[in-house]
C-alpha cells in the first residue's frame, strides 16, 4: 500500500506522544546535556590506540604497518613509521609510529581502519563531545591524544576487550610455548655435543 511506511511512523509517534502522559517510557527523548542516555556497546564515534600498561608510549600496540592509513577511505589517517623497533607484548622486536595522527573532522565513523588492524592496535571510542573553536588544529589528533589504555577499552565495549584479551593471550602461549620448545632443543643439542663419549658409549 502507497504511504504504508508513513502511516506506521505517525502511528508509532501518536502512540510515543499520549503513551508518555502515563508511562515513563514511552519519554523518547531527554534534556542533553542536563540528561544523558548511557551509551550502548557497540556505539561508535571516532578511534583510538589501545596501549598496554602504564606508559603510552611503551605499550602502544601500533607497529606501524600503516594498513589502517592505506584503507581509510576519507585519508583522513597519517603515520609515520620508527627507524628503529622496541618489543610488542610477546617480545618480539617491532617498529612503531612516530607520527600517528587522526582528522577528526574528515573522519567518518566506518570502523574500517579497525577491521583490517592486524595487531587489535586501533579501536572505536565512544566519546563524542569533540567539539572546538579551532575547525583545523583543534580536530587533528596525534598518537597521544588518541592513546588510551587497554583498561579503558574494556570500560566502554567489555565484551569485544574481553575477546581480544583471550586472543592475544592465546597467541602470547603459542609463542612462549614455541620458544620453550626451542631453548630446550638447544640445551639437549648442546649437552649431546658436550658429552660425545656418553652418546657414543650408548650406542655400542
Amino acid at each position: 500500500m502507497l504511504g504504508d511506511g508513513i502511516l506506521k511512523g505517525m502511528a508509532e509517534t501518536a502512540r510515543n506522544f499520549f503513551g508518555s502522559f502515563v508511562s515513563d517510557e514511552r519519554l523518547t527523548t531527554v534534556e542533553y546535556p542536563e540528561q544523558r542516555i548511557p551509551t550502548v556497546e557497540a556505539a561508535r564515534v571516532f578511534p583510538f590506540l589501545v596501549y598496554d600498561g602504564a606508559n603510552w608510549e611503551a605499550g602502544m600496540r601500533c607497529v606501524a604497518c600503516q594498513i589502517c592509513e592505506k584503507e581509510c577511505p576519507p585519508k583522513c589517517i597519517y603515520i609515520e613509521k620508527s627507524a628503529d623497533k622496541k618489543p610488542d607484548f610477546v617480545g618480539k622486536q617491532q617498529f612503531y609510529p612516530t607520527r600517528f595522527d587522526i582528522d577528526v573532522s574528515v573522519c567518518m565513523s566506518c570502523q574500517i581502519c579497525v577491521e583490517v588492524c592486524p595487531f587489535e592496535a586501533i579501536k572505536m571510542d565512544t566519546q563524542f563531545e569533540l567539539a572546538t573553536e579551532d575547525r583545523f588544529g583543534g580536530l587533528l589528533y596525534d598518537r597521544k591524544e588518541l592513546s588510551r589504555s587497554n583498561e579503558y577499552y574494556h570500560s566502554i565495549h567489555p565484551t569485544e576487550a574481553g575477546e581480544v584479551d583471550a586472543r592475544l593471550a592465546e597467541e602470547k602461549a603459542k609463542v612462549e610455548a614455541r620458544a620453550k620448545a626451542a631453548a630446550e632443543a638447544a640445551a639437549a643439542k648442546a649437552a649431546a655435543a658436550a658429552n660425545p663419549t656418553q652418546l657414543a658409549g650408548g650406542g655400542s
